[in-house]
């Protein structure tokens, strides 16, 4: 086909997915009409959760471009935290901190922001259990965990030998594994040749993330694939559960104009990855190890300090070298999402111009390795045949698929971009058993347990990509929508619009009961091993080591111990070391400085130290006080440093509440 009839074809289609889109949409409109759809008092008796009672569900929902993960409500929608992960925080020193700046420590250094797509629970028996929750770094890649006891990042790892981290950080089913597929295929190792040897090149590397007990995490292997681009996978669970199964597009591995260059062919692929296999191939030594500098950077929760240990080297599987490691499943050209779902049986891989949904065998997949039903190879893995694994197909789902979950009644909920509807379907039937339109085009939606061999399915929440007269306006920047739908009954119903920050691309959600007796309350100040804790008022102090002070301080409710300091120096770097030596629950302080060039506040809660790097830039006497409102006499909760010439030998002082 040349391209501009290409083109010309791709523009028709268009106009037909377009009137075909408005259509559906007025067929739903006319069904809701005649459906019972729930009314505006029932939907807000049923999202509303009246002062002192809880939500039933945590949320978390991926920040997008603002690199952090925030947290709702459901089913009110209400937001509660905001836990930054990737990008620097000024709310709570985040990054600021010197305790938190190795958490955001590269092969490239500091990197204070990436794009942030998809959160994942961890799971035990393939059931989220509340333990961790990660998430990815599209940008530079890298893959976070964050802490459920105190909702704080603890550990983040960077991946060497990929490009743009998108097929990340899904889990296994005992959370043996994070893994992470690159977007982007890149030359492996990196080195300078010319773009246009894409094909001789180009590689895509998957990696496998080895989660320790204790939650550390560790790159344990990488399997080298053909120059794909990996978009998103899942792992598989119950009988599937040594499997990991990734979508990838641009099969054609064509390095220029996408949109047109890799559309060509009819089928892409979904790779399918034996973990347990690569286990195997691993401890057999049949590795190559490659360079590839990367930083992992942990929390240690004891000293409440961040340090980081950088490694060289990976172990990387190559699949032609590995009979059973990798096979090629052939799915409609450009899919997206790769959902598994309860049973571990049936994968879903939608094409994104496909208005069917291709729906493959987990079984049936056994079954043609065994009997070696091949439609040849590409790079030595081995493609299998499409007819042989497909288990079934929806028919006129709706248009542009992208992501499929699962509620606990054996149906399946499917979000069509273009005809912007979420479709609920039959696994085994394959029959649509009803469709509701979400107004705005739909990424992602997120079932509580959705993606786990349990759900809890009650609720749906459809991630739109675009509020355009949903909500008031903002000027030319709209906020994201989020959309919860009821799913308890035969049809969905809609009971709330909330609007959400950054732009959420996936989420994941678990029963508060889980979380809340899991939730730590205060930090232990017996239990505070910080070097710079200072635990009682009167250990507080200030110490001059030739040109760097260190100032140990105190702040209970309501004032700073120290609160006035003299004798800095201009050319002096000062180091102030905070402790909140409350012990109850929802005491925080915050703590400031004025002239505080590059860098934040300090958040602390109870038992907590944090240090906060300040370089007077001028002659003066500068306040510092408490940013949270933490009592009746807050305002009072203030204190001074005087900085004077370079010259001067002013002596240091400072006040302990003493006159």
């Amino acid at each position: 086909m040349k391209p501009k009839q290409f083109f010309l074809s791709r523009l028709q289609l268009l106009w037909v997915w377009g009137f075909a889109a408005l259509f559906a949409w007025l067929l739903q409109a006319c069904h809701s009409s005649q459906s019972g759809a729930i009314q505006h008092s029932d939907a807000a008796e049923a999202v509303y959760v009246p002062p002192g009672k809880y939500d039933e569900f945590y949320a978390f929902l991926s920040g997008g471009y603002n690199g952090q993960v925030s947290v709702y409500g459901l089913p009110s929608g209400r937001l509660f935290k905001i836990i930054p992960v990737f990008s620097v925080n000024p709310e709570n020193g985040y990054g600021y901190s010197e305790e938190t700046k190795p958490l955001l420590m590269t092969s490239y250094g500091f990197i204070p922001w990436d794009d942030a797509h998809h959160s994942e629970l961890s799971q035990t028996e393939g059931v989220p259990d509340g333990r961790w929750l990660f998430i990815n770094a599209n940008n530079t890649p890298r893959v976070a965990r964050i802490d459920l006891k105190t909702f704080e990042t603890v550990e983040t790892i960077e991946i060497p030998n990929s490009a743009g981290n998108h097929s990340s950080p899904f889990v296994t089913e005992n959370t043996e594994y994070v893994v992470a597929g690159t977007r982007f295929s890149v030359p492996t190792p990196q080195e300078d040749v010319p773009i246009d040897s894409y094909k001789k090149n180009f590689k895509g590397v998957l990696s496998f993330i080895k989660v320790q007990p204790s939650g550390n995490m560790d790159l344990a292997f990488q399997v080298m694939m053909p120059g794909f681009d990996y978009d998103l996978a899942h792992a598989g669970k119950s009988k599937s559960k040594d499997w990991v199964f990734f979508t990838c597009y641009n099969s054609e591995e064509a390095h220029t104009l996408l949109e047109v260059n890799a559309s060509q062919k009819d089928k892409d692929f979904v790779a399918a990855i034996n973990w347990k296999k690569a286990e195997e191939y691993v401890q057999q030594g049949k590795y190559h190890q490659m360079p590839g500098i990367y930083y992992d950077n942990r929390f240690d929760t004891s000293t409440q300090t961040a340090h980081s240990i950088v490694h060289q080297g990976v172990k990387v599987l190559i699949p032609s070298e590995c009979p059973g490691l990798v096979y090629f499943i052939p799915a409609p050209k450009s899919p997206h999402g790769v959902d598994v779902d309860p049973s571990g049986n049936y994968i879903v891989a939608n094409g994104k111009l496909n208005a069917d949904l291709s729906v493959f065998s987990f079984d049936k997949i056994q079954q043609a390795i065994e009997q070696k039903q091949f439609d040849g190879n590409v790079d030595g893995i081995p493609v299998l045949k499409f007819d042989a694994v497909l288990a079934g197909v929806v028919k006129s789902g709706g248009l542009g698929p992208l992501h499929t979950e699962f509620d606990d009644k054996g149906n399946a909920y499917t979000t069509f971009f273009i005809s912007s509807e979420v479709v609920k379907w039959k696994l085994g039937t394959w029959q649509v058993e009803d469709r509701q339109p979400t107004f705005y085009s739909p990424g992602h939606l997120m079932i509580p347990g959705g993606d786990s061999h349990k759900p809890w399915g009650k609720y749906l929440v459809a991630l739109n990509k675009i509020t355009k007269d949903r909500y008031l306006p903002t000027g030319p920047e709209l906020c994201q929508s989020a959309q919860l739908f009821d799913i308890s009954g035969d049809k969905m119903k809609l009971l709330l619009d909330f609007p959400t920050v950054g732009e959420p691309h996936y989420a994941q959600a678990i029963p508060a009961s889980i979380l809340m007796p899991r939730s730590d309350k205060i930090y232990s100040l017996a239990n505070n091993k910080n070097p710079f804790v200072t635990k009682t008022e009167k250990d507080a102090k200030v110490v001059r080591t030739g040109r760097r002070v260190d100032v140990y301080m105190t702040e209970i409710r309501s004032h700073f111990v120290p609160d006035n300091i003299e004798g800095i120096r201009l050319g002096d770097t000062v180091y102030f070391h905070v402790t909140n030596i409350e012990q109850d629950w929802d005491a925080a302080h915050g703590f400031a400085v004025e002239g505080n060039q590059n860098n934040a506040e300090l958040l602390l809660m109870p038992g907590q130290t944090k240090t906060l790097k300040w370089i007077p830039q001028r002659v003066g006497v500068f306040p510092f006080y408490c940013t949270d409102f933490c009592s009746a006499l807050h305002q009072e909760m203030q204190g001074y440093v005087r900085v004077s010439p370079a010259n001067e030998q002013i002596a240091l002082t400072w006040s302990t509440g003493k006159e």
